[in-house]
């Protein structure tokens, strides 16, 4: 009985996971009710479940939380095909097409939405913050100091990749996610996105010039 239950919510779904579901519905109820007046028999009725399935795939309500920024946060992860970082030209356009990556990705609404949950309940609920922060934040982090740590592997920077990595990220955002959360700023376009990491790239190269015996003679 309960596999032609689990069949036919499936069904209802068409081809997207009963998981999915309910990662869309918290989602939908977090930003309609806020993540600390949110019920887990919210989110189960939303997404046509019930609160034993509810638990059994996905979790209580931070787990359902940390799914939700982590799906997400896949997308900040620097890719595999990465090219070798053999000289300044190579670096200039990783960290541009890294940059403009991330703005991209974390200037949509519904990750600006995210960010603005996280401090409207930074008191009453202060795991949320800590998790995008932990979760979300940290994934792009990790992915920019990956990239320094390359580029100071190929004789390409000097410094530590966590300083050089906050550096370029200061220099691509500049006041723009403050502008963002407060609704004072349009998301820019893919073409001033992609401006403003060329800009931010190119920056941050001059602040940090090619080590000496790496330099050309």
């Amino acid at each position: 009985m309960a596999k032609t239950s689990m069949s036919k919510r499936r069904q209802k779904g068409g081809d997207e996971t009963v998981r999915e579901r309910i990662l869309k519905a918290a989602f939908a109820a977090f930003m309609k009710s806020g993540y600390a007046m949110t019920s887990t028999l919210e989110i189960a009725t939303r997404a046509h479940v019930s609160k034993r399935e509810l638990y059994a795939i996905v979790g209580n309500k931070q787990e359902m939380l940390i799914a939700c920024i982590s799906e997400r946060a896949k997308r900040l992860e620097v890719s595999a095909d990465l090219p070798g970082l053999r000289d300044r030209e190579t670096l200039t356009q990783v960290l541009a097409t890294f940059g403009a990556k991330l703005v991209r990705e974390v200037s949509d609404p519904t990750v600006i939405a995210v960010f603005r949950l996280a401090i409207g309940e930074a008191v009453q609920a202060p795991e949320v913050a800590r998790a995008l922060d932990s979760i979300g934040r940290e994934t792009s982090r990790a992915a920019l100091r990956k990239i320094m740590a390359e580029g100071q592997a190929a004789g390409l920077l000097t410094g530590r990749p966590a300083d050089l990595a906050q550096q370029f990220a200061g220099l691509l955002w500049g006041d723009l996610m403050v502008s963002l959360l407060l609704g004072v700023a349009k998301r820019p376009n893919p073409r001033e996105i992609a401006g403003r990491a060329r800009d931010a790239a190119a920056s941050f190269l001059q602040l940090h010039p090619l080590p000496k015996q790496h330099a050309p003679v």
